[in-house]
């Protein structure tokens, strides 16, 4: 936003003056005036904009609401009850038939008459199971490689030691991974990690033993993430976002590429198409790409998918500011469709049908037309020498236009059930990002950044593919890290 402008100060005295000078002086100060009118009203506008938006009706974040009462959710309320389902299974601490350990209460005397009971024999106990944590601790394991002499050359024979096990005094593979596991997967910084570690195992960690083992763990995954990187560029559908972070002290740029069951980031100090390029995943994706519109993925020849959630918040706004009916109804359109599709899906139907096509397509162009009309261009004074540039629009006038240029995007779920509503999946994948400098602050290399970027797409990808992450660590140091599911979807 441009800084404010200087007062005008104009005495009676000189608008009289001006007067006296005669009309081209008074047309002169009008114009001085209405141009100072015009860029005010903007300003203000802009000023408006930004107040009336929150995180349902734009892409701000939930926390910057503050203690305002909340927008009401575009979703319906649901005819279920609160709470679990008929038919949930549900979950529940479950009684064990074989236990570690039995403590017995005896009974000494009657609790009726006083008599003792030492002497009588027990007739049936009460039982009552407590899941506990045995003592934690390290355990120390000494591995012993024997020596041999050959008895016919006399040649000393020593047995080979694990392949992990390569000098005299080291930390585990299960702990190396725990600690990966703290800093990456649950997002500790480094002397929290330490602390945690000193508290529950008793062990003095320092944080350059961490920072060598989250090294070794980006080293050995490098293969993994080559392998998870080729399997998207050859899905079907893939979800992209973008989001800013700080690496030493500098803004750069976490790129995401995804699906459903697999993750790669991308960190770079650019967000446009030359990180695009770097990243070397959409200039030869073929399929079909869900984002949020940002430019520069339109300059790639796959096809394209826009979320949908980023237009009902827009449309939201549009409704509330500047209280035009044809956003609530596309609005309407918008969930009336992804009903439709719902549904179809539920039937197992692969398609909707062509008059149900014909008739959404309909509604959405009526919609665009009506939409125009209320927001004509801005006029254009001849008067005035051309500015460099577009001119700028309101936010109606450019939502219509995203919506009607790229109408096969926005509508690209209805036609191909396999593409999502919305690109929910890529925020998600990046939401952990954002937290990670909330919890630890940035990062203090662009290495730093890298590694943990490596690590975490390799715990996302083993989450949404349900394997145990803290084994998988571990399986890492020991040289056999766990292999996803990497066949595209």
């Amino acid at each position: 936003m441009s800084e404010r402008e200087p007062k005008l100060n104009i005495s009676e005295a000189d608008i009289r003056a001006v007067y006296q000078e005669g009309e081209e002086a008074v047309v002169a100060l009008f114009k001085v005036l209405i141009a100072r009118i015009d860029r005010t009203e903007a300003r203000l506008d802009t000023l408006e904009n930004q107040q009336h938006k929150d995180s349902r009706n734009s892409s701000k974040p939930p926390s910057g609401d503050g203690f305002k009462k909340r927008t009401k959710s575009l979703r319906k309320k649901s005819e279920r009850p609160s709470g679990g389902q008929t038919g949930h299974p549900g979950s529940t601490l479950e009684w064990c038939e074989t236990v570690d350990e039995r403590v017995q209460h005896s009974v000494d005397a009657c609790e009726s008459c006083g008599a003792s009971l030492s002497a009588v024999a027990v007739i049936d106990y009460e039982r009552r199971q407590v899941h506990e944590l045995p003592p934690l601790q390290l355990q120390v394991i000494e591995h012993q490689a024997e020596i041999k002499r050959c008895e016919q050359c006399e040649w000393h024979t020593r047995g080979a030691f694990p392949a992990e096990v390569n000098s005299p005094v080291q930390y585990g593979s299960g702990l190396k991974g725990l600690m990966v596991y703290l800093m990456d997967a649950q997002l500790l910084p480094s002397a929290r990690t330490c602390e945690v570690l000193s508290e529950v195992l008793g062990c003095q960690i320092s944080e350059g033993t961490l920072y060598t083992a989250r090294t070794q763990c980006f080293e050995r995954l490098a293969p993994v993430e080559a392998q998870i990187k080729k399997s998207i560029m050859t899905s079907a559908v893939m979800h992209c976002d973008e989001t800013g972070l700080r690496v030493n002290s500098k803004l750069w740029w976490l790129h995401v590429a995804s699906t459903a069951c697999l993750t790669y980031y991308f960190v770079h100090p650019k967000r446009g198409q030359k990180a695009i390029d770097e990243m070397a995943v959409l200039p030869t994706f073929q399929g079909i790409s869900v984002h949020d519109g940002w430019q520069s993925y339109f300059l790639y020849d796959c096809l394209h998918s826009l979320c949908n959630a980023h237009h009902l918040r827009e449309l939201r706004f549009i409704t509330e500011r500047y209280e035009q009916p044809w956003a609530a109804e596309m609005t309407t359109l918008l969930v009336d469709i992804k009903t439709a599709v719902d549904d179809a899906k539920d039937n197992a139907d692969t398609a909707l049908s062509g008059p149900q096509l014909i008739k959404f397509e309909r509604r959405y162009r009526t919609l665009l037309a009506d939409g125009f009309k209320a927001n004509p261009p801005p006029p254009v004074d001849e008067s005035l020498p051309k500015k460099r540039g577009r001119v700028k629009q309101s936010p109606p006038k450019n939502l219509l236009d995203r919506l009607q240029a790229h109408q096969s995007a926005v509508l690209a779920f209805m036609h191909n059930f396999q593409v999502p509503f919305d690109n929910n999946q890529a925020e998600r994948d990046v939401r952990m990002m954002k937290l990670k400098q909330k919890i630890s602050g940035c990062f203090r290399s662009p290495a730093g950044a890298q590694q943990f970027c490596r690590t975490r797409g390799y715990i996302s990808t083993l989450r949404k593919q349900g394997f145990p992450v803290l084994d998988a660590l571990r399986s890492v140091f020991l040289g056999s890290p766990t292999i996803p599911t990497l066949q595209p979807e």
